[in-house]
């Protein structure tokens, strides 16, 4: 009969503790942003009365008409341009979501160190891996299909 270890380690706990601080700033900050969007207090790049009609629009073709009849930029907004346009209430609403999508990469950085200090090389190395590779994904380094 095998034993099963059911107390969380020091690590998970640290894990889920970040983690559930950063998913409550994350809401916190979206529902800020979006009040500063809805209200009207930052201007949007997009006026409110004609974001329907991109609704159905392919991204590619969405992004040609926001830069066409909005931004007149040299180059598409691609990959994180969209932080040029903080100052914009619809554009505002990207950071939460990359706040949310950036905590679990925090997560696995914080963690390293412990998992080092206990000899747990395996898991050290898996955390490090996956704070790397989502690190890089989220740059845009490591992108596939799409753009």
């Amino acid at each position: 009969m095998s034993h099963h270890n059911t107390q969380a380690t020091e690590e998970q706990v640290l894990y889920a503790d970040i983690l559930e601080k950063g998913m409550y700033a994350g809401l916190a900050i979206m529902i800020v942003a979006f009040a500063l969007y809805v209200l009207g207090v930052l201007p949007p790049v997009i006026p409110l009365d004609e974001i329907s009609l991109y609704w159905s629009t392919p991204v590619h073709d969405y992004l040609v008409a926001i830069n066409t009849n909005f931004l007149h930029w040299e180059t598409l907004p691609i990959g994180w341009s969209w932080m040029k346009l903080l100052g914009y209430g619809d554009f505002l609403n990207f950071l939460p979501v990359a706040i949310l999508s950036g905590v679990t990469i925090l997560c696995y950085i914080v963690i390293t160190p412990g998992l080092f200090a206990r000899k747990d090389k395996a898991m050290a190395f898996m955390a490090m891996a996956e704070a790397i590779i989502l690190t890089l994904a989220a740059s845009g380094i490591l992108s596939g299909g799409g753009h």
